[in-house]
């Protein structure tokens, strides 16, 4: 009982910010509507956001679920010193590289650009991503592979068809935090996006917030937070079994 009781409370106290953002969003309905028309329209915002997060989780998934599998199955040169290099990213700092990646990006032609925003999402959750992927790799056990290998499967054939199946709660729970980081984002697009119709959706709340001498529209910003918030809530309360798996199945074994 006493545990019941203790998540119960654990509950209401991590749900009240979000009712009362509610409950502040909604008491001057009309915020919405000024949303909805606000720049170029919150159907561009939201547009672009999921663009964005949508290249990120797909670039992600992809180079995390080779990548992962490369470092769990096969041995090369330099195996274990690049591992460590692509995690060496977590060690610098965020904002600190945004500036040299602008001009990186503009060299390529994606300065200004959704896809560069997103590519650039994609290598900030790499780290996290290889580490989830190569772990969960490592804890399906090789005969599986050997036996799809015996029956006439070759190595590309066996991933795709076995072991992707195999690793599903890995990859979801890699593609939700990589959704969850690109769609919650402030600074990257605010620095890398110089164009308002290219803004994502938490530039725009910000920029339609601020009022005459800097002074913040609280209920617009509230209306904006439950506008951000309520994919996210759906999605993680859709894939929560998923995610929960992915950890618990050994995907972050040492």
């Amino acid at each position: 009982m006493r545990y019941y009781t203790t998540m119960a409370a654990l509950a209401v106290l991590f749900l009240f910010p979000l009712v009362w953002s509610g409950w502040a969003s909604l008491e001057e309905p009309y915020n919405y509507v000024e949303m909805a028309q606000y720049g170029e329209g919150l159907g561009t915002y939201l547009t672009n956001s999921l663009i964005v997060s949508a290249v990120t989780v797909v670039g992600t998934l992809f180079v995390s679920g080779l990548g992962g599998y490369a470092f769990a199955r096969f041995q090369f040169p330099g195996k274990n010193l690049l591992f460590l290099a692509t995690l060496a990213i977590l060690m610098v700092p965020y904002a600190t590289v945004l500036i040299p990646l602008y001009v990186l990006l503009g060299y390529i032609g994606l300065q200004n650009s959704l896809v560069g925003v997103a590519l650039v999402f994609v290598m900030f959750q790499l780290p996290f991503a290889l580490f989830m992927m190569r772990n969960a790799f490592e804890a399906l056990p090789k005969e599986l592979e050997e036996a799809a290998l015996v029956d006439g499967c070759g190595t590309f054939r066996a991933f795709t068809r076995i072991l992707l199946r195999a690793v599903r709660p890995a990859l979801i729970t890699v593609g939700l935090f990589a959704f969850l980081a690109s769609w919650n984002d402030f600074f990257a697009p605010l620095i890398l996006l110089n164009d308002g119709a290219s803004f994502t959706l938490p530039v725009a709340v910000v920029s339609m917030t601020q009022n005459t001498f800097g002074a913040i529209n609280y209920g617009m910003l509230q209306s904006g937070v439950m506008v951000m918030a309520i994919p996210c809530l759906i999605l993680f309360l859709v894939l929560q079994r998923h995610y929960v798996r992915g950890f618990m199945s050994g995907a972050l074994r040492g």
